[in-house]
């Protein structure tokens, strides 16, 4: 089992930076891919970005690349999202997401675990 706990989130103004953590525990998560996704109000889940174990892979949504960057420290068990220019449009439910499988999927149905999920609200 892996435990997903995310931070981070809150309110920032258009143009703002904020980033996300996610502390994992329960398993070695050097062996697991690791994703970001978020879900709007009223929208389904979307897939924002995904790094692979060793760091090497990783994989934006089209719309998010050059803003949002994903990162891992797997001896401190923490992915993040560091998001930079935020707009009104990236306010959402993040959640941080584990997959036992190498592949860096983009696909939501292909994770294991989930956190919780930490709000993002960014105002105009």
């Amino acid at each position: 089992q892996v435990q997903l706990v995310e931070s981070g989130g809150g309110l920032v103004q258009a143009g703002g930076s904020l980033r996300l953590s996610c502390a994992t525990s329960g398993r070695d998560i050097s062996l697991t891919t690791m994703a970001w996704f978020r879900q709007a109000p009223g929208k389904e889940r979307e897939f924002v970005a995904v790094i692979s174990w060793n760091r090497l892979n990783t994989n934006y949504a089209d719309a998010l690349k050059g803003r949002f960057t994903i990162s891992r420290d797997n001896a401190k068990n923490t992915v993040w999202l560091q998001m930079n220019s935020l707009e009104p449009e990236d306010t959402a439910v993040y959640y941080c997401a584990a997959r036992k499988g190498a592949a860096a999927t983009v696909m939501s149905s292909q994770y294991d675990y989930w956190g919780q999920g930490t709000q993002v609200t960014v105002s105009s």
